[in-house]
């Protein structure tokens, strides 16, 4: 067999260049138990938390590879719950900064979270309709709740209820009994998607956001149940609150189903506020006491409201009311009869609008207890904006507090280059050029310039040229940060720049048909005595197309140009004589590079294809299917023939020019990647990418064999179809309004199938422990007994005790699920087992959740089964006794911590009136001394 070639892994090495992705929301949250100082962003995968009076990252919540689409803190503020793209949602510890639960049952995209008041439950939104409520405290799905025809945009717990509010984009608004877990309840008045909802008023008020700029308010009233049992299910159902013999038009045209639920709650519409944006709404929501309520829509504008408190609603009232009588006096009238009532815009006032500085995409607000409102808005172009609003003030102004922005650019990064060094990376936007040091990732340099298309770094790394759309050249001292000079290179725009192998000049493309080559000067500037470095223009290449790219080969004899029409021309540099014509591509090629000894051409079109040319004789070696969208750039590894291929599908490829192979794919970014750009040393490759972040990946000391990562391929696509198979059904459950919370994934299939392979071992063990036993009695004397080597490794263990152990290491939130794929024949072992653990007393609570779950699946086969009658039988005995006896404790340790909260009480109540006493005693002592000096000095 002959050697086969090893290549080295190329792996993630840092994330950079991003402030905040705009996909998610942003959340404050409490750290150190300082509430309105940290905001917490979605970030690609990650979650960043920033602290905003620093401008400091100060905590990263590192995610594994879907993008973060929902945020939500905890009522406690120690944890934070991240909702993901493929529908996941882990629970992240904001001390440890670990990721603690992770919670698998929606298939599609979080859209909405949010705790119970307690912190107890989770309740998650998705794309996929579904709407799931979990036990974080369990660490397990409770329920899903189906309904929605469209994605869920906001779901709401109701406090004083266990009642749940969600909106979805299919105009709907429901409402749940999570005590019998169904709707009870339709609110169809919207004509369009409802995108946002927000509870007011001690929960007594609704208000829903539209595609229009009107927010509907509707008044909740909560009906208790009716208690005469002799009273007829008609007359039940009308309530009882004094709002609900009114029975209007509108009522019935809001509500679907108006006859059962009445019982529970009333839901009627009393009004609208209008926005003033024109467009539809984004977000709504208040601060946590409900006393502001905000929303913004897709322009820059956040609307704050005041939402005015019952006492406060009672005084003006009262004042309106005086008015009232005032004026009937004075009209020689009589007085109101009825009282009179407040608009819903005095209600509700407008406080102020906040411009920001472009468009908003979340924000977070939190009211301080001395009455200042602190807000964070989440930005479009990577930027997170605080500002503080004094509401006490006469005309409330919001000032800006703070602005995060150094940390990325404002817009997409279209060009890279690595400074001869490996230290320092260019990147440059729309709208600036930045430098940044590879090893710390910060930034050392941000300088204003236009639209950026190409650039590189001048042979010293002292200056960079940056090539714009608008067809300039710009050139740039990196020491003073300033532009030193600004040249009209070209008509259109300047598309590409390659320094020349002898580092004295360059060329550059652009969209006016044009090659042109510059050699670099050194010129006198009129400021100082000193020379500066300056371009000059020496040749012109005239050609039928626009250029798209161009390349020098490492003798400097050949220059490629790649144009408009498809082709790749080759041109003597000397003579700029025509010598080939690479051509078979059907689509534009976007980039190209010449390896390193002028052998080999690779080139990437917008045909999603590689090419791999010889420069001879302009033969095409291979062509590669590389991407599933357009090459956008493609370079060779120096002194190598392996080159990298950047996508519009999000990708970045290693290929090999000689073996026509795919090496490694690196995934990471999850949008668009425009560019990247290799260390001259081949350590290091960036890219850039339209999700705004800047990703440094590091060649590692890992050997990379193709045929094991052909298999790791093959096990992560396989992967996905799991996850994309259809869910195993319940028997006897219809699919209806409620269903199991989990879903099927490769983890509860492994989980599933250890609980197999430990049940294997316990049926070999038992059986070879029988057989022991009949040889030590034929033998009339002790054999030897040869213990599994996995028991061994457990400590000497027994088989069941094994069983239980793996069992035990279940992850709770995929417990239901890998009972639900575990085959029956291995369910009455299973309760025999159970049956020998619950007597035993261990792990009752886990235990008695997985028994009620296998009886409630496979309930006809195991009351069909005569043999488990008996054990049947066992296990209710056993399991009764067992949970009362726990109930028992749990009571017992309840009362005593009860006791011992209230003598803590008492105690620092008496230790607060003796250090009252103590401090009056010693203001005493001093005043007396005080008045005797005073004395003395007389």
């Amino acid at each position: 067999m002959g050697l086969t070639r090893q290549y080295l892994r190329y792996g993630p090495a840092a994330l950079f260049g991003l402030v905040a992705s705009a996909r998610g929301n942003a959340a404050f949250v409490a750290l150190r138990g300082e509430r309105g100082r940290c905001v917490a962003v979605p970030a690609c995968e990650h979650v960043f938390v920033w602290d905003t009076r620093k401008g400091e990252k100060v905590l990263i919540l590192k995610g594994l590879k879907q993008e973060v689409s929902c945020l939500c803190p905890s009522p406690d503020g120690l944890h934070l719950a991240v909702g993901y793209e493929d529908g996941s949602i882990r629970v992240f510890s904001l001390l440890s900064g670990e990721a603690n639960i992770t919670f698998n049952g929606h298939k599609a995209a979080v859209t909405a979270l949010q705790y119970d008041h307690l912190g107890g439950r989770l309740v998650s939104g998705s794309k996929d309709t579904d709407v799931i409520v979990w036990d974080v405290i369990n660490e397990s799905g409770l329920y899903r709740l189906r309904g929605h025809k469209d994605a869920v945009t906001q779901v709401l717990f109701l406090k004083e209820k266990n009642l749940l509010v969600t909106s979805g984009k299919d105009t709907l608004v429901k409402w749940w009994d999570l005590d019998t877990q169904h709707c009870f309840k339709t609110l169809v008045g919207h004509r369009t998607e409802v995108w946002g909802m927000a509870l007011i008023s001690e929960e007594k008020r609704l208000i829903t956001g539209s595609a229009d700029s009107e927010l509907r308010v509707w008044d909740i009233t909560y009906i208790q149940e009716v208690k005469d049992p002799d009273e007829p299910e008609s007359k039940k159902s009308k309530g009882s609150s004094p709002g609900a013999e009114e029975n209007t038009e509108e009522d019935e045209t809001l509500e679907l189903d108006e006859r059962p639920e009445e019982r529970l709650v009333k839901c009627s519409k009393v009004g609208s506020i209008m926005r003033e944006g024109r467009d539809r709404l984004v977000t709504l929501a208040t601060d946590r006491t409900g006393k502001i309520l905000a929303c913004h829509g897709t322009d820059a504008v956040l609307e704050v409201f005041s939402v005015l408190s019952e006492e406060e609603v009672q005084k003006k009232l009262e004042k309106k009311m005086k008015k009232a009588k005032k004026k009937a006096k004075q009209n020689s009238e009589e007085e109101p009869e009825r009282g009179v009532e407040l608009s819903l815009q005095e209600e509700i006032q407008r406080v102020t609008n906040i411009r920001a500085s472009s468009k908003i995409k979340s924000f977070d607000l939190i009211l301080s207890p001395k009455g200042e409102l602190k807000i964070v808005l989440l930005l479009q172009n990577n930027i997170i904006e605080s500002y503080n609003l004094n509401l006490s003030a006469q005309v409330p102004q919001a000032v800006r507090a703070s602005k995060i922005t150094i940390g990325g650019h404002r817009s997409d990064v279209r060009t890279l280059a690595f400074s001869s060094d490996n230290i320092a990376i260019l990147s440059a936007a729309a709208e600036s050029v930045k430098i940044w040091n590879r090893s710390t990732l910060q930034c050392i340099r941000t300088m204003d310039c236009e639209y950026a298309l190409c650039s590189l770094f001048v042979p010293g790394d002292r200056q960079v040229i940056v090539g714009t759309k608008t067809g300039k050249l710009q050139l740039y001292d990196l020491a003073s940060g300033s532009l030193m000079e600004t040249l009209n290179a070209h008509d259109g725009a300047v598309w590409s720049i390659a320094l020349s192998p002898d580092q004295r000049g360059f060329v550059t493309g652009g969209a006016d048909k044009c090659v042109k080559f510059w050699e670099f000067e050194l010129v006198k500037d009129e400021s100082s005595v000193q020379k500066r470095l300056s371009m000059k223009h020496v040749r012109v290449l005239q050609l039928d197309e626009d250029v798209l790219c161009v390349r020098y080969s490492p003798n400097q004899k050949l220059l490629a140009v790649s144009l408009l029409d498809c082709t790749v021309k080759i041109f003597y540099v000397d003579t700029l004589k025509f010598f080939l014509s690479l051509y078979g591509h059907k689509l534009p090629v976007l980039c190209m590079d010449i390896s390193y000894d002028g052998t080999l051409i690779a080139t990437g079109s917008a045909d999603r294809n590689v090419k791999i040319w010889g420069l001879d004789f302009g033969d095409c070696h291979r062509s590669l299917f590389a991407h599933d969208d357009s090459v956008m750039y493609l370079q060779f590894v120096a002194k190598s023939h392996l080159f990298f291929t950047a996508g519009k599908d999000s990708k970045i490829k290693q290929w090999d020019a000689d073996k026509f192979e795919h090496i490694q794919t690196l995934e990471g970014h999850h949008q668009e990647v425009w560019c990247l750009a290799l260390s001259p040393n081949g350590d290091y490759v960036v890219s850039a990418s339209h999700d705004k972040s800047l990703r440094l990946w590091e060649r590692t000391r890992e050997p990379l064999v193709l045929e094991e990562e052909r298999e790791m391929q093959r096990e992560a696509e396989y992967e996905e179809s799991v996850a994309k198979e259809e869910q195993p059904v319940v028997a006897g459950e219809t699919p209806g309004e409620t269903g199991l919370a989990g879903r099927k994934t490769i983890e509860t299939i492994k989980a599933a199938e250890r609980i197999m392979e430990a049940i294997e071992l316990y049926r070999e063990e038992m059986a070879k422990l029988k057989e022991h036993k009949a040889i030590c009695k034929a033998a009339g004397k002790e054999v030897p007994f040869v213990v599994n080597p996995i028991l061994r490794a457990y400590g000497n263990i027994t088989p069941s005790a094994y069983v239980l152990e793996v069992f035990k290491k279940v992850k709770s939130s995929e417990l239901e699920e890998s009972l639900l794929v575990l085959p029956f024949s291995y369910v009455p072992d299973l309760l025999r087992l159970f049956n020998e653990y619950i007597h035993l007393g261990s792990e009752v609570e886990l235990l008695c959740r997985a028994l009620l779950f296998l009886l409630k699946i496979h309930f006809g086969q195991i009351t069909s089964n005569h043999m488990l009658v008996t054990v049947i039988e066992n296990l209710k005995k056993t399991t009764i006794s067992r949970v009362s006896e726990v109930r028992d404790v749990l009571g017992f340790n309840m009362a005593g911590l009860q006791y011992l909260k209230r003598e803590i009480e008492a105690k620092d109540e008496v230790t607060f009136f003796a250090d009252a006493t103590d401090r009056f005693e010693e203001k005493k002592r001093k005043r007396k001394k005080k008045e005797k000096m005073v004395l003395a000095v007389l």
